[in-house]
């Protein structure tokens, strides 16, 4: 490579205005025209002594993107915007003006593409984030069986030893029939409660019943209210009749009677909700009472409940609640 020991000759690469490390160098440096610039780098490089992991100190670019560089090895080399600012760096490092050699760079080297590769050294991988994730899980995973084993091991530890039960030996059954014992008592909450008894009412006794029973059958004397009724329009008791007759009687025009043809229940209600008769009644039974102002006859069947008024048959009950008013006589 020739060396300009002189002016610097005309078509030749001026040296860098700035260079701070002219001093250092015996002479001025110049490019050789002929060859890819590369080359010439490489020979203004030996021309100096110096060597590429000097340029490589200098410039801080590896020393094997300087030998790519020099070889215009574009394989081994990163995008081309970063190869510019090698480029420009070893012009600074040589004394030469950085665009100038850089212009020349960029009329002789090929455009291979235009993608922006990394550097060397830098490396992208889209699955690292998701891989430093697996690990950190993983690792959270371990540290809690880790932790939960040993809390195991602790308990185990703090527990008392086991102490060993010895077991009785049972005596042998006696030879021959077994014995069977008295029966046990029924149970209190298997027995039947009684019956529930309306506080104050006594149940009519069999004289008045069988009177009551008898007057009905027979037609009894004359009376405004059953004469001329049939038989089975009249009043006839069926079993015990509760509550208490008017002045005049079950035949009287103010006595409301409540028979049950089936079972059904049976609450009579005064002012206020206070319950003046409540009993379960069976088929036959009845209820006899005053058929005043507040009382209400409440029935859980009231198909099964048949209504005399004056011992006349007025049907039977069409509500489950139907004030005894309304059941007396017209």
């Amino acid at each position: 490579m020739p060396l300009d020991t002189g002016n610097i000759v005309e078509e030749r690469i001026a040296p860098y205005a700035d260079d701070q490390i002219a001093a250092l160098r015996p002479t001025r440096v110049v490019l050789d025209k002929t060859g890819h610039v590369g080359a010439a780098l490489r020979a203004a490089r030996e021309g100096l002594g110096m060597a590429e992991d000097d340029i490589a100190q200098f410039t801080r670019v590896r020393a094997a993107y300087i030998a790519a560089i020099e070889a215009f090895d574009f394989d081994a080399l990163p995008a081309r915007p970063f190869v510019v600012g090698y480029v420009r760096a070893y012009a600074i490092a040589l004394g030469l003006e950085p665009e100038a050699v850089v212009a020349r760079f960029h009329a002789e080297a090929p455009k291979v593409d235009c993608k922006l590769r990394p550097p060397g050294g830098v490396s992208h991988d889209a699955f690292a984030g998701i891989r430093r994730l697996l690990v950190v899980g993983a690792v959270v995973v371990a540290a809690v069986i880790v932790w939960n084993v040993a809390r195991r091991a602790q308990l185990r530890a703090a527990e008392p030893a086991s102490v060993h039960m010895v077991s009785r030996a049972r005596a042998a059954p006696p030879a021959g029939p077994a014995q069977i014992g008295a029966p046990l008592p029924t149970p209190p909450e298997a027995t039947t409660p009684p019956v529930y008894q309306t506080p104050g009412l006594a149940t009519v006794d069999a004289a008045a019943t069988a009177t009551v029973s008898a007057h009905a059958l027979a037609g009894g004397a004359a009376d405004p209210f059953t004469d001329g009724v049939p038989g089975s329009a009249r009043f006839a008791p069926g079993g015990a009749v509760y509550g208490a007759a008017g002045p005049g009687g079950l035949d009287a025009g103010g006595d409301v009677v409540l028979q049950a043809h089936k079972s059904t229940a049976l609450i009579v209600r005064g002012p206020g909700g206070a319950v003046y008769f409540a009993r379960l009644l069976s088929p036959g039974e009845a209820w006899r009472g005053a058929a005043t102002a507040g009382l209400t006859a409440d029935v859980a069947r009231p198909s099964s409940m048949e209504v005399f008024v004056g011992g006349v048959s007025r049907g039977r009950l069409t509500q489950t609640q139907t004030p005894l008013a309304r059941l007396g006589p017209s």
